[in-house]
């Protein structure tokens, strides 16, 4: 027994030395093994990364888009209740339209908007914004319509200082920041600043809407008419919808074009 306890106790000694000597070359043996997992994880991991970080700049792309949009409802919100505000003296039917296209060239200043015969309008119709007059239409198609605008070298708006009542026509002169006021007297009772509203005369446009102000007033004491200009109110540059004003039905707007022509000196559609 004590023999047999005796060679255990030597074989064990004996098998942890060469575990020992062993170790080393077992080690060897597994390393490209480990070393080969150790990779494959850090790769997939890196991987994995990767992929997450690609798909969270596509939702961030997309949330940055989204976004943009949310900006351009909200801003196109707020252009909308600024024309439905600016209803409230129409007494009639109003419609909202928006742009299809511009053209604001030197001799011709015209814009397309959505709404045609199909929604009832009319030549000579006045189309504004929330600012003031923009212009009238003067082609109808059944979808769509074409508006020209106060600036056009060809329109004529009848007009009156909101501060005295004083009437004059504001011309258009192909630029979208000038309109002028010819054939005031040099003593006419018109300033800088002063506001000029539609007088209603001819029946085409609506009485008392904003559309320029006086930007130039000079009298030459040589001359028998004061050189005057003004700016229009309205966002003739910047508008993206405009609304359509029903102030008279179109029957009597087409029996009053004659009366608008020789008050504005625009030709009767």
């Amino acid at each position: 027994m004590m023999v047999m306890d005796h060679r255990q106790q030597h074989m064990e000694n004996v098998r942890s030395v060469l575990t020992t000597v062993i170790y080393p070359i077992q080690y060897l043996i597994n390393l490209p093994a480990g070393v080969g997992e150790w990779l494959s994880e850090s790769l997939s991991t890196r991987q994995t990364l990767i992929e997450q970080n690609n798909s969270l700049r596509a939702q961030q792309f997309l949330f940055d888009t989204q976004l943009q949009k949310l900006d351009a409802l909200a801003a196109e919100n707020m252009r909308l209740r600024a024309l439905l505000e600016s209803s409230i003296d129409v007494s009639d039917r109003v419609l909202i339209a928006e742009l299809l296209s511009v053209d604001m060239k030197p001799f011709s200043q015209q814009v397309v908007i959505s709404k045609g015969a199909h929604h009832d309008v009319y030549r000579g119709q006045p189309i504004i914004d929330a600012s003031g007059i923009l212009g009238q239409v003067v082609h109808v198609s059944p979808l769509s319509s074409t508006a020209m605008l106060i600036t056009d070298p060809s329109h004529a708006l009848p007009v009156q200082v909101n501060r005295n009542g004083q009437r004059a026509i504001a011309m258009g002169t192909g630029e979208s920041d000038r309109l002028e006021l010819p054939h005031l007297p040099n003593n006419a009772d018109i300033e800088v600043g002063d506001l000029l509203v539609t007088s209603g005369l001819g029946g085409r446009f609506p009485p008392g809407y904003p559309a320029a102000r006086v930007t130039l007033v000079t009298r030459n004491p040589g001359q028998p008419f004061a050189e005057v200009q003004a700016e229009p109110v309205g966002k003739l540059e910047s508008a993206r919808e405009v609304l359509l004003v029903w102030r008279n039905p179109p029957e009597a707007a087409d029996t009053t074009a004659d009366a608008a022509a020789n008050e504005s000196g625009v030709p009767a559609p």
